[in-house]
């Protein structure tokens, strides 16, 4: 199967879920990324602001930007997708539709200590399918980028094996819910 027929079929599989079955799924996935030992350890912590279709991040933006850490988000413009501090308050439409922070203080790369990382699709082994942008793949190959990376996604976009090219970036580790 290749990549564009794989996003399709986890697009609709995620429409197909259940308000009430997405909002379970998305509380044990950021339960379990709290749990997590590169959590505990993390004073800066990068979240992306979900779609419709992704794990909903909005309880966990607003616990963790509570909680005293740091937390960052993405922002995007034109090719490229860069982090900037949120407080998940302040939160205005962007590129795509996505909602972003205001673009005060950009987050340097390598400041970031756990970045939480969408996806249409996962695999076990860490290799992840994006939506085709390469905005991710991008990001995580910059010079100085050290962060811990955790992929989040629903339990039926966990595949045995993806298709993947040179370019592709895998995260660390995964969790499906």
């Amino acid at each position: 199967m290749d990549k564009s027929e794989l996003r399709k079929i986890m697009r609709r599989r995620n429409r197909e879920l259940p308000p009430e079955a997405r909002a379970e799924a998305s509380s044990r996935i950021f339960g379990e990324v709290e749990r997590l030992p590169a959590f505990a350890g993390a004073r800066v912590v990068g979240l992306f602001c979900s779609l419709p279709d992704e794990p909903d991040t909005r309880q966990a933006l607003a616990r963790w930007c509570a909680g005293g850490r740091r937390v960052v988000v993405p922002c995007v413009e034109g090719d490229e997708m860069d982090f900037y501090d949120c407080d998940g308050r302040e939160l205005v439409p962007g590129a795509f539709g996505i909602v972003e922070p205001p673009r005060t203080h950009r987050c340097d790369p390598a400041e970031i200590d756990l970045l939480v990382v969408p996806g249409v699709a996962f695999a076990p082994s860490g290799s992840r399918l994006g939506r085709g942008r390469g905005y991710y793949d991008r990001y995580l190959a910059q010079p100085g980028f050290r962060a811990a990376t955790v992929g989040v996604c629903y339990r039926h976009q966990l595949v045995d094996d993806l298709p993947a090219e040179p370019h592709d970036r895998p995260v660390g580790c995964v969790v499906a819910g």
